[in-house]
């Protein structure tokens, strides 16, 4: 039998941490290793503890969530955490801040249990999880505030199809759904995205919705 997929909870509310806990505890292939209620506790624990998940608020104290995940998992982090942010839609303006900041994915605290189990298992897996349903709202309402880079084009060595397969991650779309919109197999998009990744050096498709915004690929 594999070893547990072992979580950290990192949320400032005692009644929030308890219920993930729960929920997460309940699971056989999932364990609670430690609970904090701020963003330094947060990277002191992790450094620590070594969780293969970091469930993280976004507001709290001494430091806040952002930070904390670019603590752990930013540019330059020898051995990055793997970070799942928990956001509200009022909170939604911080969201691309922490994308930036090294989460590999964002949950809305009001899910449903389940789209949180499958987060956590889809993160210490190594993918992003970064809702298509909510990509435009969360990440595009902000494009106006991100500064592109001086040079769009400078650094972009994708081809024409790349760019396309680019462009639809950044607006949200899911694998099966660029495979409609471009009429190729689910197989050939995750080729595409796995060349977009590596071409660019990005870690996984959170990073490259960033890029995207940064490189003025959406507007």
């Amino acid at each position: 039998m594999t070893a547990p997929v072992r979580v950290l909870v990192c949320d400032d509310q005692a009644l929030i941490r308890t219920g993930f806990a729960t929920i997460i505890d309940a699971q056989p292939d999932l364990e609670v290793v430690g609970e904090c209620g701020d963003g330094r506790a947060a990277v002191e624990l992790a450094g620590r503890l070594q969780p293969d998940v970091v469930v993280m608020d976004v507001r709290m104290p001494v430091l806040d969530g952002i930070e904390a995940t670019r603590l752990l998992a930013g540019a330059g982090v020898a051995r990055p955490a793997k970070v799942l942010v928990v956001t509200t839609f009022n909170l939604d303006e911080y969201v691309y801040e922490a994308l930036r900041a090294g989460a590999s994915g964002f949950l809305l605290k009001d899910a449903p249990a389940a789209q949180l189990l499958n987060g956590i298992r889809t993160v210490a897996g190594g993918a992003a999880l970064l809702a298509p349903e909510v990509t435009r709202q969360l990440v595009g309402r902000y494009a106006a505030r991100i500064r592109p880079v001086e040079d769009p084009s400078a650094d972009i060595t994708l081809t024409p199809r790349e760019l396309e397969v680019l462009h639809l991650i950044a607006d949200g779309l899911s694998n099966s759904e660029i495979a409609t919109a471009l009429v190729i197999s689910q197989e050939t998009v995750k080729t595409y995205v796995s060349r977009i990744l590596t071409k660019l050096g990005l870690r996984d498709r959170v990073q490259a919705v960033v890029y995207a915004y940064r490189h003025g690929l959406v507007t």
